[in-house]
This record gives C-alpha cells, sequence and structure tokens, in this order.
C-alpha cells in the first residue's frame, strides 16, 4: 500500500531521514523501531504532509503523494496519530469523534439557516456512529466526558476512535503506547487487532514497547541515523547484530536483547 523510495529529509546540514526506503503491505501491522533520533517520526511526517521531501517519493497504492497536505492525504484515507494526543480538550469525548468528517452541512452557513433539518439528520447520524466507535473500544462509559479530562491512555483510544469515523485504509500510530498504563495499552492493541483483522486497517505503529511491537508487528522495520537498518520479524531483528549494534549507545541493548 505504502512505498517509500530513497526518501531524504534534511534540516540544514542535518540529515533526518537519508535515503530510506521500505513498503508497508495492504492489510498488514508493521512496527517501526529504533533508538531515538533514528528518523522515525520524522518519516512518519513526511509521509503525512506535514513536512514536504528534500528528495525521494511516496506512493500509495502505486500514486505519487509526495508532498501532498494532511487534508488531501485525509481525503486518501491515509491518516495519523500523534505522541502527544490532540484532543479538543473543552468538547466532549462524543463531540470529538463526531467532528472528523469533513464536509458536514453545518460547515455551511446557508446550512445553518434554511436547511436545519438537513443538519439534524447528519448529526443523528454522526452520534450514531459515534457511539459505535466508542462501544467498539470499550469508552462508551466516557462518552459524555470533557476530552481534557480523561487519562492519556483514554486520550490514545479516542484518537484511534478518530481513524474510524472515516474510510481510513493506512493509519501511522506514533508510540501509541507512550504514557499509557499496562491495560489500558492491551485495550489499544485489541482495538488495532480487530481493526487489521475485522475492517482491513494497514497500521504502521511506532513504538520502544518491545513487548507491544511483538504481539502485534510483521514484519517489523528497524531505522537508525535516518536509514533503514534492517526488516524482518521480531525474532530476526532483535537477533541481527547491526540493530543491537545501534542501539548500543542508547542503553537500550539489554532492551533488545531481552526477547532472545
Amino acid at each position: 500500500m505504502i512505498v517509500v523510495e530513497d526518501l531524504h529529509r534534511h534540516f540544514g546540514a542535518f540529515r533526518a531521514v537519508d535515503g530510506a526506503s521500505l513498503e508497508i503491505a495492504s492489510g498488514s501491522i508493521t512496527g517501526l523501531i529504533g533508538p531515538n533520533g533514528a528518523g522515525k517520526t520524522t518519516l512518519f511526517n513526511v509521509i503525512a504532509g506535514r513536512l514536504k521531501p528534500t528528495s525521494g517519493r511516496v506512493l500509495m497504492d502505486g500514486q505519487d503523494i509526495s508532498g501532498l497536505a494532511p487534508h488531501e492525504l485525509f481525503a486518501k484515507g491515509l491518516l495519523r496519530t500523534f505522541q502527544i494526543a490532540h484532543e479538543f480538550a473543552s468538547m466532549t469525548v462524543r463531540e470529538n469523534l463526531m467532528m472528523v468528517p469533513a464536509g458536514q452541512a453545518g460547515e455551511k452557513l446557508w446550512n445553518t439557516w434554511f436547511r436545519r433539518g438537513l443538519i439534524a439528520q447528519e448529526e443523528a447520524a454522526l452520534r450514531k456512529k459515534a457511539d459505535e466507535v466508542l462501544e467498539f473500544l470499550t469508552i462508551s462509559h466516557i462518552a459524555d466526558e470533557k476530552a481534557g479530562n480523561i487519562s492519556g491512555g483514554q486520550k490514545k483510544l479516542v484518537e484511534l476512535g478518530r481513524t474510524m469515523m472515516v474510510d481510513a485504509k493506512v493509519v501511522f500510530l506514533d508510540e501509541v503506547g507512550a504514557g499509557v498504563n499496562r491495560t489500558l495499552l492491551n485495550t489499544i492493541g485489541d482495538a488495532i487487532v480487530r481493526l487489521n483483522k475485522e475492517r482491513g486497517y494497514t497500521f504502521c505503529v511506532i513504538e520502544h514497547d518491545m513487548d507491544f511491537i511483538a504481539r502485534l508487528c510483521d514484519p517489523v522495520i528497524v531505522m537508525a541515523e535516518g536509514k533503514v537498518l534492517a526488516k524482518g520479524t521480531v525474532d530476526q531483528v532483535k537477533n541481527d547484530e547491526r540493530v543491537i549494534e545501534a542501539y548500543l549507545g542508547t542503553g537500550l541493548k539489554n532492551k533488545v536483547l531481552a526477547h532472545g
């Protein structure tokens, strides 16, 4: 579904992404790991349109999407979440979901004057869909809670729920486990697996929790210094000498080897 070809993203002399090439197969849950500063989030930002590539290109379903704006990629079904959740704090959890679909009738001033029935009908349908999403994610009990008041793990679930409010094809998850307790992380993992198996979502996941990666992801891609270092199953990459070496300077060698 996604092909990245010789992608570069430079910030002055600093090469955050330095000739990365990789593929994300349709229907897969692909893990993206690497030490801090490896270029993982920058790569996500280029793919998702938040940054323009210095050179190279990104293809989605064979179409060049390099440099398209996030809203254009959103319309094509490419979405991403963030390490720090970007909720609308003063709105309820349900409202955070309902506002996701683009082109709603209530966005046009003319309709607010003369087509209130249409707006009400559309909002009822969106509310129904939002409630179905909340039930799927097992967080119906916080539907009417202000999004700013819920826990970090619940905010990550709400971000995942946003992708369910539109016809997502591929979702990029940036450190979905950051600051999340183990129970909620398991709930998030369950939801990702169900979306993948039941609804055909393709995922690419940045995560430092190797247990989480091992449970969900095949294949796993390893980045270091802006380049793709290795790709394979969890067992293959964790025993790759190049991967172990890449982690040496970060103090994470034992974490990488813990599953050996």
